[in-house]
């Protein structure tokens, strides 16, 4: 398996846009979409609850809901953000699916425990919270957020990688989210090498999104180097 760091992921995306003409829009609706597929295969008995931060990796979120949607799942989103603070691809996302009709639970106060209603009767919990750029504990209040959805007897997906999960080193934060699956985009994250991953990460399936074979081929990254197998 090929393993690329934050930094490269983001040079990959930067270069698929500027070099390549892709747009963002296009990368997040291949990723969300890709994502579904894999739900679908895997089975959608009842609710998906989808959870989502307020960064691209909400964007894929929000995506995800849509095209859930469109296949005749039902969905629950809850967002951890006010939308007004949503940027780019994300906000975008995020306004299409607005016009959709999908159940959308707003989440703006720290101590605002209403949304967990949202979770009754979940068959999948996707978290759609964090992206590979965030490091250490999750802040409040994503970190009880992530302890409750932990909680919960539903299946789990975690879109890119699991929330509170290093992308590069692989070390979990004291609250990270334990997915039954990942669906991680363009190629397994560095830190994914690293043995106490594992048991967040569950199964990983690795999504092309659309970014050309010609670019990929100049990626790689060695983990021995990094020192990582030793986990």
């Amino acid at each position: 398996m090929a393993y690329l760091s934050r930094k490269q992921i983001r040079e990959v995306d930067r270069r698929a846009i500027e070099e390549y003409g892709i747009s963002g829009l296009v990368l997040m609706e291949n990723a969300g979409r890709g994502c579904v597929d894999k739900l679908c295969e895997f089975g959608v008995r009842g609710p998906a609850v989808i959870c989502c931060g307020r960064g691209n990796n909400a964007g894929d979120g929000f995506v995800i809901a849509r095209h859930l949607d469109l296949r005749g799942h039902e969905v629950r989103v809850i967002v951890f953000c006010d939308p007004a603070d949503l940027r780019g691809d994300a906000a975008a996302n995020y306004a299409i699916l607005a016009k959709c009709g999908v159940p959308i639970h707003i989440v703006t106060g720290a101590d605002d425990g209403s949304w967990e209603v949202d979770l009754a009767g979940a068959d999948w919990i996707v978290d759609a919270l964090l992206g590979t750029g965030a490091r250490g504990q999750p802040r409040p209040p994503l970190d009880r957020v992530i302890e409750r959805l932990n909680q919960q007897s539903a299946r789990r997906l975690a879109v890119d990688l699991p929330s509170g999960l290093d992308c590069d080193t692989g070390q979990p934060a004291p609250t990270t989210f334990r997915a039954d699956h990942t669906c991680t985009f363009i190629a397994a994250k560095l830190g994914f090498a690293v043995l106490a991953a594992a048991e967040y990460l569950g199964q990983v399936h690795v999504l092309d999104i659309g970014a050309p074979r010609k670019l990929l081929a100049g990626f790689s990254a060695d983990v021995t180097t990094a020192g990582l197998e030793k986990g």
